[in-house]
C-alpha cells in the first residue's frame, strides 16, 4: 500500500534532484546550531521504492537522520 514518508537528511539537496529521488518534494532547512538539513516528503508506492530511495541517498554519501511514515496514501 502506498504511504507518505518524511525523510530528514544531513546537508542540502537541490530541488533539481526531485526526479532522481522518487519525485519527493525537497525542503531545505537549518537547525539552531547551523546544520543544513533537507526534508524529503512524498508518497512512495511500496517498500521497494523506499529502499531504492534510501540506496540513492547512500550512493550520494548523504546521512539519513530519520525516516517517518506519516500517512497512508489514498
Amino acid at each position: 500500500m502506498p504511504a507518505v514518508y518524511q525523510i530528514y537528511v544531513r546537508g542540502a539537496i537541490q530541488p533539481e534532484w526531485a526526479d532522481r529521488l522518487e519525485g519527493m518534494s525537497i525542503h531545505l532547512a537549518t537547525t539552531d546550531d547551523g546544520l543544513s538539513i533537507t526534508i524529503l516528503i512524498g508518497a512512495l508506492t511500496d517498500q521497494a521504492s523506499l529502499a531504492g530511495l534510501l540506496n540513492t541517498l547512500y550512493d550520494l554519501q548523504l546521512t539519513v537522520l530519520s525516516v517517518q511514515r506519516i500517512a497512508n496514501s489514498a
